[in-house]
């Protein structure tokens, strides 16, 4: 029985290291602009308005994944997944990418809170939840190199086959997912929660986070920090194209910042140990996110360019993780996976603020844009009430 459930894991570093192998990822910008047709604006307006998708369906695909499982709410992801990567080529139609956008966010949705929710109460049933950290840290890490490979491989196909083919391409690995999806076998929770209606399993999730000061004070730190720093992915191919940079090394330049969360992903207890504390980390890591947008905004020199977006990228885009094991601790299982879907939800929410205005003021000033994100991370990161007692082990 142990064993069975041993085996999710190499199983859920598989399913995620598929899901996250999307070709498209390096060349979205020229995808849109070039193919598409659509303004910069208008590619922040999309996401926007994945992000408002996703907000909406947070919260009811987390219930599904408590009322009919985990298991097949990864698997619905992963099909959703693939669906939309067709739907996204069928035509370069501002509309049609609403469309795909929506089907995407449906994917996101059904796997988010979900895959961590599968993942602890795995580690619950093998009594292993204190190497929760180091579990969760492989599995971004199997994400990451998804993206990596997916970012390299996409800028060549693109470069060969024309912008769509990387899109289509991507439905491909997310029927593999699926496949692997199906052989999961999910761990029963210590409370049966199928028999609570449905709106109670909402209202229970979302009530617990509300209430709880620590969780609350956790999770605000954790949204808005990886609010500012997840716009990264969408500023880094402007800033390459500012500074002149070839389209076909914008793959090579995203696989440097993955390759840098990845580094950063499988050594939080070094840097915990270099930094002192678990407080003085995540300080650390937001200040250093400010500063790189300031420096990028700045200097316009092509290698400080790539060191800013490398080290804005690899230290801002983990800060999620690190922060889902101390999560964790606070959640009893059955409402897991709502409430993680709660937190990812109000992550999304600002996301869908603040792209359009983004996208507006990059239309207007990418650097100055770039240099006012910076202060704004700072200014968050000063006000932040997380102390290193709620940061249990």
């Amino acid at each position: 029985m142990d064993l069975d459930y041993k085996s999710n894991l190499w199983k859920i570093y598989s399913f995620k290291f598929l899901s996250s192998l999307q070709f498209f990822s390096a060349v979205l910008i020229p995808f849109f602009t070039e193919w598409g047709k659509i303004s910069f604006t208008q590619v922040m307006i999309l996401q926007s308005w994945f992000m408002i998708c996703i907000f909406f369906l947070e919260i009811p695909t987390g219930a599904v994944a408590d009322y009919l499982g985990r298991k097949y709410s990864l698997i619905l992801a992963a099909v959703m997944g693939a669906i939309g990567c067709v739907v996204y080529v069928s035509s370069p139609n501002f509309y049609i990418f609403l469309l795909g956008e929506f089907i995407l966010a449906i994917s996101v949705a059904l796997m988010s809170g979900a895959d961590e929710a599968f993942v602890y109460d795995t580690l619950k049933k093998i009594k292993q939840e204190n190497i929760s950290k180091k579990v969760f840290g492989r599995i971004e890490s199997f994400s990451l190199a998804g993206f990596l490979v997916g970012a390299l491989s996409g800028s060549l196909i693109a470069s060969k086959f024309g912008l769509t083919t990387p899109m289509l391409l991507s439905a491909i690995p997310a029927i593999f997912a699926m496949f692997i999806g199906l052989t999961l076998k999910e761990p029963k929770t210590t409370k049966r929660i199928e028999s609570r209606r449905y709106w109670d399993i909402i209202k229970s999730g979302t009530k617990f986070l509300y209430q709880h000061k620590i969780l609350r004070i956790l999770t605000i730190d954790a949204v808005l920090i990886s609010a500012m720093a997840y716009l990264i992915l969408w500023l880094y191919q402007p800033m390459l194209i500012q500074a002149k940079v070839k389209i076909e090394y914008f793959g090579v330049v995203q696989a440097a910042f993955v390759i840098c969360e990845i580094l950063i992903l499988n050594n939080f207890n070094k840097l915990q140990r270099i930094f002192g504390s678990k407080k003085r980390f995540i300080t650390f890591s937001a200040v250093i996110v400010g500063l790189m947008f300031i420096l990028g905004g700045i200097i316009n020199l092509v290698p400080i360019i790539i060191f800013a977006i490398i080290i804005a990228g690899g230290f801002g885009l983990t800060r999620g993780t690190f922060f889902s094991s101390h999560l964790n601790k606070y959640i009893p299982s059955e409402k897991r996976a709502t409430v993680l879907s709660s937190i990812s939800m109000l992550r999304r929410f600002s996301i869908a603020i603040i792209s359009p205005i983004v996208g507006v003021m990059v239309d207007w000033s990418l650097n100055y844009t770039l240099i006012i994100m910076g202060i704004v991370t700072l200014i968050i990161t000063f006000l932040s009430k997380v102390k290193e007692e709620h940061l249990i082990e």
